[in-house]
């Protein structure tokens, strides 16, 4: 159901993109995802971690003593917690790569997500917020494995993240069929490719594709309705 803008007038949300092409389908799907928080009302920071250079490797300066919750971190970890702390909520779009999250969304959380930030105190600085992590997988809607892909991504990204962090609420949103030729395993572990698809065929998977994705953001956006 279409939100009415003035419901999150003035919320903050912070879009993470974790892709290196500007023209693929998790940018394009993160297009859709801002254009949905903007009509319901969100201000939008647009976090795209390859298109801003952003390093994810750990650094001594992200680290200088581990144990020191109030270590002073590196100029560039201190911006990223900035534009986290400024936040309302997250949303978070990238494609799923062995069953977790590419190397440089893995990086950000490592290197900003930093102990003292983000977890290892009484009250954790980011509790109260909300995450939608929405991963796009080149695996096939009907393939068996699909709910052991979204335990597996529940796991880390719920459990092993969010929660830890103090998110007051934090969900996954899997999105299966993001190839156009669809993979999957059979009862014998063989590894099947399917044709490419291509014209109307082509049109219906993206456009249910585009309908799915959609729902998820509504979700989110509706979980987190203020009042007008």
């Amino acid at each position: 159901m279409p939100h009415n803008g003035s419901e999150n007038h003035g919320r903050t949300a912070l879009v993470v993109v974790a892709h290196h092409r500007s023209d693929s389908l998790t940018a394009h799907t993160a297009r859709r995802a801002t254009a949905q928080l903007e009509a319901a009302g969100y201000r939008i920071d647009l976090l795209d971690l390859h298109a801003e250079g952003f390093d994810p490797r750990m650094t001594v300066q992200d680290q200088p003593d581990w144990g020191n919750r109030e270590k002073p971190y590196s100029a560039e970890t201190r911006e990223h917690m900035r534009r986290i702390l400024a936040a309302d909520v997250i949303v978070t779009v990238f494609p799923i790569y062995w069953l977790s999250v590419p190397a440089i969304l893995k990086g950000w959380i490592d290197r900003v997500w930093n102990y003292g930030f983000a977890y290892g105190r009484s009250k954790p600085r980011l509790a109260g917020k909300r995450i939608l992590w929405l991963g796009l997988g080149g695996i096939a809607g009907d393939d068996p494995a699909l709910p052991d892909v979204r335990a597996a991504l529940e796991t880390q990204l719920n459990a092993g993240l969010a929660y830890y962090c103090g998110f007051a609420d934090s969900s996954v949103g899997l999105l299966p069929d993001a190839e156009e030729r669809r993979q999957r395993l059979d009862a014998a572990g063989n590894f099947l490719l399917d044709d490419a698809s291509a014209g109307a065929e082509r049109a219906l998977q993206y456009a249910e594709f585009d309908r799915r994705a959609a729902e998820f953001v509504e979700r989110f956006i509706a979980a987190d309705r203020v009042p007008a």
